[in-house]
């Protein structure tokens, strides 16, 4: 198996979960701008899990096209509720929206990954896992965002599941891995072929 691959995203808990998987990876993000991919998939009515496949190929072509006949691994996770994408927010007030959002619903959280050699994809996975958020008070959500880092809130979205954002939910359904951003279980089948 291929145990060494780039990882085209500056994600700590991606490169946390390969690690733990004894993949060795160089980590060179794509610094492509998502906002600008998003709105123009988003004005074209593309769905939240065609957007996360494009942003994950995205991210792996470009780093690919400098490291010839390397693998590079990109990774795209989106929210999905009920078809509206909910991206990262950019500051907390647009967290607190966010959380008022979700709060009480479920959710579909979308985790895409991209494998490109030489600025083409030679393999990609979707992963859909579903998560209910329990009912909370304004003051609820307000005083859980006290507890969150910057840096956790705005890499990890609106909650972190490794971490104090699983007390946010009341069922979870779908790859823990998945859910944090690299469903590792196909990737490393995928890779038991090099």
């Amino acid at each position: 198996m291929l145990n060494r691959i780039i990882l085209a995203s500056k994600s700590k808990i991606r490169k946390e979960i390969l690690d733990k998987h004894n993949i060795f990876c160089e980590v060179k993000p794509s610094h492509i701008d998502e906002d600008i991919v998003k709105k123009s998939l988003i004005s074209e009515s593309a769905s939240p899990e065609i957007i996360s496949k494009n942003l994950a190929e995205l991210k792996a072509n470009k780093v690919s096209l400098s490291h010839q006949d390397l693998m590079v691994l990109g990774a795209d996770s989106v929210i999905d509720l009920d078809g509206e994408l909910i991206s990262k927010p950019d500051n907390r007030e647009e967290a607190l929206t966010i959380l008022k959002k979700l709060n009480g619903k479920k959710h579909n959280l979308i985790s895409s990954v991209c494998i490109s050699k030489n600025g083409s994809m030679i393999w990609n996975y979707t992963d859909k896992a579903e998560l209910t958020m329990k009912k909370f008070s304004e003051e609820n959500l307000e005083n859980y965002l006290s507890k969150i880092s910057d840096e956790v809130l705005f890499a990890y979205n609106v909650y972190q599941i490794e971490g104090e954002g699983r007390n946010l939910f009341s069922n979870i359904v779908g790859d823990e891995d998945s859910i944090m951003g690299l469903p590792i279980s196909k990737i490393k089948e995928y890779l038991k072929n090099y």
